[in-house]
């Protein structure tokens, strides 16, 4: 009897035309480092009396389907979760390479079908109306770079046989933290240990009563765009900063050799007055808990660039 391995795991995704209606083609293999995507259903017990010590039947309570997929920072998968995240891209370029520039404050964010495939069982699960609430990563000096992608979906439907076609395949060219870099007002900005990205569409669950337990759709409210910069103390420009309230813009850049880059430019960064600690002997740090906003000039909190060689998302 075959048993499921993740080595054999596969994903595939496509856009929706329709929230919650997989489409019949159009699917694209995604490379990804593990998922928790996937539909519950807990059981409530019963609470009545008089019928002995032994309990009643439960019964089913609301289904619930989401989870995160945890993948990597790329030149060509990362557009598919940044389009989740931000909407349709600009696409620019008579030839490759072909920039895409994704923007904050978009009030239509698309939703996706994503199948999960153990085919040794066999067993496709795929997960409709999947909307993207919320997309991070860290930046460090070292390990691996990923991003992980917090996902509403609407439902599962689980199949023996795929429902996906033939996904598309993608050129899998990774970015890592030795290909980065972090500036701030357009200069490098020195000193720091290490940083956290969190973007989030703040999604509101439309969770009417309906005969098959789903929910009605998820829609993006407010955006936030927070984080945090570990820094080493060896001068008072961020803290000057942080006392004046005054917000700076930060990028967040990647670069590979043959020429796909990606950058995350945040315009209007708002940083605490931090507690500045001296533990040791040891060299001092100090950690601001940061804030963006939507900012004068570009009129938005933040934007996304991706160069490579797709034509478009």
């Amino acid at each position: 009897m075959a048993r499921a391995q993740g080595a054999r795991a596969q994903m595939a995704l496509a856009y929706e035309t329709v929230y919650g209606t997989p489409p019949v083609s159009g699917f694209t293999k995604m490379p990804f480092a593990s998922t928790s995507l996937g539909s519950e259903q807990p059981l409530l017990n019963s609470e009545l009396l008089g019928y002995g010590r032994d309990p009643l039947a439960p019964i089913k309570d609301a289904v619930t389907a989401d989870g995160d997929v945890m993948v990597p920072i790329d030149a060509e998968a990362l557009g598919f979760w940044l389009k989740a995240a931000f909407g349709d891209p600009t696409t620019t370029g008579a030839a490759a390479p072909y920039a895409h520039e994704f923007q904050s404050g978009s009030w239509v964010i698309p939703s996706m079908s994503i199948e999960t495939a153990m085919p040794e069982v066999p067993r496709f699960a795929m997960y409709s109306g999947c909307v993207l609430d919320q997309l991070s990563w860290q930046v460090q000096r070292s390990g691996l770079l990923i991003a992980t992608a917090r996902l509403v979906a609407q439902g599962e439907t689980i199949a023996t046989t795929t429902g996906a076609g033939t996904p598309a395949e993608l050129a899998l060219k990774r970015f890592g933290h030795f290909n980065g870099a972090i500036s701030r007002n357009g200069s490098a900005l020195g000193n720091v240990v290490s940083a956290e990205i969190t973007y989030a569409n703040n999604l509101d669950r439309i969770e009417t009563i309906r005969s098959d337990g789903k929910i009605d759709g998820a829609d993006p409210s407010i955006a936030a765009l927070t984080g945090r910069i570990e820094v080493r103390f060896a001068d008072s420009t961020l803290v000057t900063q942080a006392i004046n309230g005054d917000p700076c813009e930060i990028s967040f850049a990647y670069v590979l050799p043959s020429g796909e880059s990606f950058t995350f430019t945040v315009h209007a960064v708002y940083l605490p007055r931090p507690r500045i600690e001296i533990s040791g002997p040891q060299g001092v740090q100090a950690s601001f808990d940061w804030q963006a906003a939507k900012a004068a000039s570009p009129a938005r909190m933040c934007t996304a660039v991706l160069i490579n060689s797709i034509v478009s998302y």
